[in-house]
């Protein structure tokens, strides 16, 4: 059994029989008093953020989580097709599981997804992704000393906000952590 020395940022743990998602963890030492560990956890299933306080040394209950190497393939109703890279078997994934990150997903892109046995835990998406701009207003010619932006919406139907030189037919490089566009991507 695992102690709070072996928390560790991304692990998963048993909390109360759910599993919950370290999401930041602090060891503190007061003055005063025993030691302790400050955690910020998220249940997965339903995807509330709690904090929590450990006494240091408490046993816990790790999971083991396995990673799959996948490929998205399509959308089929309301859940999505994915295919496994090593034994092409196909997997349908709910879109509640997914979660915000149907928006920077497209086919042919590899992501890894989280298992804890035959339960699917959480979806990994690569850093950055790149999407093609399909509608934005046209920007105004010498308005880009300002900062100034402009909504676009990318080929997942994701609206972000650009800079005013970013045209339709553009590649965006988004950020898929924060959603936030980052640059041109280089064509």
């Amino acid at each position: 059994m695992a102690t709070t020395s072996d928390i560790k940022k991304g692990a998963v743990l048993l909390e109360n029989g759910k599993r919950m998602k370290v999401l930041e963890f602090l060891h503190v030492k007061p003055g005063k008093g025993n030691a302790f560990v400050r955690t910020k956890l998220r249940d997965i299933q339903s995807g509330k953020v709690v904090e929590k306080k450990f006494n240091a040394g408490a046993k816990i209950e790790l999971i083991r989580i396995e990673v799959k190497a996948m490929q998205y393939l399509y959308k089929d109703g309301d859940s999505y097709v994915f295919m496994d890279s090593q034994t092409y078997d196909q997997i349908n994934i709910l879109a509640e599981i997914i979660g915000d990150k149907i928006n920077f997903l497209k086919p042919g892109q590899n992501v890894d997804i989280l298992f804890d046995g035959a339960l699917i835990i959480d979806i990994r998406l690569p850093a950055h992704v790149n999407l093609e701009v399909q509608h934005t207003e046209p920007g105004e010619r010498g308005n880009t000393a300002t900062g100034a932006t402009k909504p676009a919406t990318v080929e997942t139907d994701y609206v972000v906000n650009v800079p005013l030189f970013i045209d339709s037919g553009d590649i965006l490089k988004i950020d898929t952590r924060s959603g936030e566009y980052i640059e041109r991507a280089r064509s």
